[in-house]
């Protein structure tokens, strides 16, 4: 199954279902056994249009008709109506939780977001399936619902392998496929295709533990890598041990579906459109011996401060362990916010002129070691690192701050 991780680091982030989140069914001290004519699977709905499932979901579904039991138990379900869920999400204190919900209702959510189901039922025993849906019994009570939730590590996918893991132990087996030969943020890509600035803020919050090579347990974070995954385990009983998955089906697939459809990437278009609009305007005031404007250059420091102090906040404040070490600030630097008014109302105070030819002559070794550097820099960023670097040296070499400005 080919692969198909917001401007706010969605890191559902960065990959959580919203669906109809609803009480439980009822959920007794003592589930009942299930019976011999019981199923359990694990769901696999492919990505959809909102950022929230641009990653994809995993749920483990219960059917047991002889107890008129179908239960869809999604562990991505977050309450989006909290009034204090952005502040929440930037700070990383997102709690997510265990719904339940019938499976026919779920069908028909995920088809109205024409999003595909596929459905691998496993090849566990009547004891063992019991097990698991006793796991998730408890694990859906009020008290036990909750968790918090980390992108990479502990999501809607992980929590599925968890489920099983705690109810079968040692019987179930995951081996190293499918290997993803990739780091975090390579992994990501593909799913952010079709949503450039999406990939751009992705690229602009997270830090180098991102480009660290993710192991193949540690892929099962998104759905795709986890149905692979699930498609290669063992499970064993007794002394006989055999496939985890004993069919896979299509539930429902949703005609011209695409999950990664193509889309221009205007992120990048807009950075060199911005450096040659930058390199013709500097030509011209060097060659007319116009002095340069201020309010122009005041908007770039700004809105490159802007984006250093965000990922000051990343890195610093909120709990994000992924959005550490991040070598943005390399050129994002957070006092380009003080620079950029002094620049409008003191263009000639002390200092500035030397800020800004090391703000140049620092932009001019982030562009030489573009490809040196420990991460991963977005494609976009390279030619505002440029534009930076040009207006500054301008203003602290190629032009004398002293004379009158020509607006």
């Amino acid at each position: 199954m080919a692969p198909s991780l917001s401007v706010r680091l969605s890191l559902c982030v960065l990959g959580a279902t919203l669906l109809l989140g609803s009480a439980p069914p009822s959920l007794s001290a003592h589930p009942p056994r299930l019976s011999a004519e019981s199923e359990v699977s694990m769901v696999t709905i492919l990505p959809g249009t909102p950022v929230y499932s641009m990653f994809g979901h995993s749920a483990l579904r219960v059917h047991d008709p002889a107890q008129n039991i179908d239960r869809l138990y999604n562990y991505g379900t977050f309450d989006f109506s909290d009034p204090l869920f952005i502040p929440k999400f930037a700070y990383g204190h997102l709690r997510y939780f265990l719904s339940v919900v019938p499976f026919p209702r779920a069908l028909r959510a995920y088809e109205q977001q024409q999003r595909p189901v596929l459905e691998q039922t496993l090849n566990l025993t009547r004891a063992q399936r019991t097990a698991l849906f006793r796991v998730l019994q408890v694990n859906a009570r009020p008290e036990n619902r909750y968790y918090q939730y980390v992108f990479f590590f502990d999501n809607c996918s992980t929590r599925v392998r968890d489920a099983l893991e705690q109810a079968l132990g040692d019987a179930v087996q995951f081996g190293d496929r499918p290997r993803p030969d990739a780091t975090f943020r390579q992994l990501l890509d593909p799913y952010a295709a079709n949503l450039p600035l999406v990939d751009l803020s992705f690229d602009l919050a997270l830090g180098t533990p991102a480009d660290r090579r993710a192991t193949p347990r540690e892929a099962h974070f998104l759905p795709d890598y986890l149905f692979e995954a699930f498609a290669h385990a063992t499970v064993q009983s007794g002394d006989t041990t055999r496939a985890l998955v004993a069919h896979t089906d299509t539930t429902r697939w949703i005609e011209g579906y695409e999950a990664t459809p193509s889309a221009f990437d205007w992120p990048l278009a807009a950075g060199w459109m911005i450096l040659f609009l930058t390199l013709g305007w500097t030509g011209w005031q060097a060659t007319t011996g116009r002095q340069p404007g201020t309010y122009g250059d005041a908007l770039l420091l700004a809105a490159v401060g802007v984006t250093g102090v965000l990922a000051c906040f990343l890195w610093f404040v909120s709990t994000y362990a992924v959005t550490t070490y991040n070598w943005n600030l390399l050129w994002a630097w957070p006092t380009h916010l003080l620079a950029a008014p002094l620049l409008l109302w003191r263009p000639s105070a002390a200092g500035l002129r030397m800020y800004l030819a090391v703000t140049a002559v620092t932009a001019a070794v982030v562009a030489l070691g573009w490809t040196w550097w420990p991460q991963d820099l977005h494609a976009a960023v390279f030619p505002v690192v440029l534009t930076v670097g040009i207006r500054g040296g301008w203003r602290a070499l190629g032009a004398d701050s002293e004379r009158p400005r020509i607006r």
